[in-house]
């Protein structure tokens, strides 16, 4: 095994889309090992096929990648430019190094042509992988084990550029999906073949649906856009990820990533193959965004309101904060931060029927009529004012609490639920909340 200060390890994607949640794993195993050795992750592109890989899809590869807080150590940047002393990273700029890897294949007799196309000749004998996460596995020869590296188009096969590129790169661990195993005696032969000694391999267990059935592309959840879509905080999902295939050894889920840095190892990455749980993903960024300081939290809910055109550059920040700490404990993602803020940032917003019929009902609406002087003429508006008056009005006109508190948060949100009435109604300032009961009871009432 390479030192800590020679590991060089590699996440190479492919641009034909958004990151997909399998691919997000590898990277951050990857970025985690590297990390923990003080060894360099790297960024590799494998775009060989141009009918599928796009700029765009790059861009948004790579947008993904810095959204989860994986930064890497060489490979292309988000302006064009590369950073490292082993590209091209980008395997359509490394046709001629190909090219001289399968000359070199070809004179020492282990590749031959056969119909225009080049082929590799393989070894006839059993292979052995001896792998960090699966174990010593043996690979009996196939009837017919010869493997084409180049096509008769002159285009080059995965299997050759992926091996030249971690030879040439100088790539000490290989860390990627079990999905991939198979595909290694064949990357250890070529290895062999030009005279180098492999990377150590570590293949990951595959990630399930929650029915543990296979995933694919158009399940629910497979792509991190998904989450990025849905509000989901990037190390919340960062976190949940170190679980699928890894755990710190203790009853803990939550944890920082710098924990995970520091004891992150291969031989705890478990074998079994891990299941896609949304709804402890769900709960968990739930808890990050409860724990998330307002000023931490502000820069993402900033991004999802405007995103949902609640607000603009006009917006008041610190009218802005005093919302996202009144719902940030009352939600868990994003999406559900905006629904329950659009009554801070909407004047015109619709009453829910199932409300107005069992909340503002004549009563409810009489209750109104009661409240709205004495929330005119209150002193102090604060939260913790505005409910000691509310108590005292209850005890005075013989009621419950309820059959204030209920009327006045239909009026002003038009929901029968969300965060607390009294600091909400501060938060809103006595003009708005006065201005809406007035607008529920012109709307509501009987004609």
């Amino acid at each position: 095994m390479a030192t800590s200060s020679k590991v060089r390890v590699r996440f190479a994607p492919s641009p034909t889309g958004f990151l997909h949640i399998g691919g997000a794993r590898t990277a951050l195993f990857n970025w985690l090992y590297a990390r923990h050795t003080g060894g360099s992750f790297v960024l590799r592109i494998e775009d060989t096929d141009p009918s599928r890989n796009t700029p765009q899809a790059l861009e948004k590869l790579l947008e993904g990648l810095e959204w989860l807080g994986l930064d890497w150590d060489e490979g292309p940047r988000r302006d064009g430019s590369s950073v490292g002393d082993y590209g091209p990273y980008f395997q359509s700029q490394r046709y001629q190094l190909y090219q001289e890897c399968l000359e070199r294949l070809l004179s020492g007799g282990h590749a031959y042509e056969e119909n225009g196309a080049i082929k590799f000749r393989m070894p006839r004998q059993p292979m052995i992988v001896e792998d960090r996460v699966c174990g010593r596995i043996f690979f009996e020869p196939q009837p017919d084990p010869d493997f084409v590296i180049r096509r008769q188009d002159g285009s080059f096969v995965f299997h050759l550029v992926n091996v030249v590129d971690d030879l040439l790169m100088d790539i000490s661990h290989v860390i990627r999906g079990e999905d991939h195993l198979s595909n290694t005696p064949k990357h250890l032969a070529l290895f062999a073949a030009l005279g180098a000694t492999p990377p150590v391999y570590a293949h990951l267990p595959l990630i399930l649906n929650e029915d543990g059935s296979k995933m694919s592309k158009r399940d629910v959840g497979a792509s991190l856009e998904y989450y990025i879509e849905e509000g989901y905080l990037p190390e919340a999902l960062r976190n949940y990820l170190c679980l699928l295939g890894w755990s710190l050894g203790e009853n803990r889920e939550i944890f920082p990533i710098e924990e995970a840095i520091a004891r992150f190892d291969l031989t705890r990455i478990h074998r079994a193959n891990a299941r896609l749980d949304r709804k402890k993903l769900y709960w968990m960024n739930g808890e990050y965004m409860r724990a998330s300081s307002v000023e931490k939290l502000l820069p993402h809910a900033s991004q999802w309101l405007e995103k949902r055109k609640l607000i603009g550059p006009q917006t008041d920040r610190h009218y802005l904060a005093s919302v996202v700490s009144l719902i940030k404990d009352k939600v868990k993602t994003g999406n559900e931060l905006c629904d329950w803020a659009i009554p801070f940032f909407v004047e015109d917003f619709p009453f829910d029927e199932t409300a107005v019929k069992t909340i503002l009902t004549p009563t409810g609406l009489e209750m109104l009529r009661r409240l709205l002087p004495e929330l005119q003429r209150v002193g102090d508006f604060s939260s913790q004012a505005l409910e000691a008056h509310f108590r005292s009005l209850a005890t005075q006109w013989g009621t419950k609490l309820a059959a204030l508190v209920h009327p006045v948060r239909v009026a002003v949100t038009g929901r029968s639920v969300g965060p607390s009435l009294f600091p909400m109604l501060e938060v809103l300032g006595r003009d708005r909340v006065t201005q809406r009961i007035r607008r529920a009871l012109e709307q509501l009432s009987p004609a």
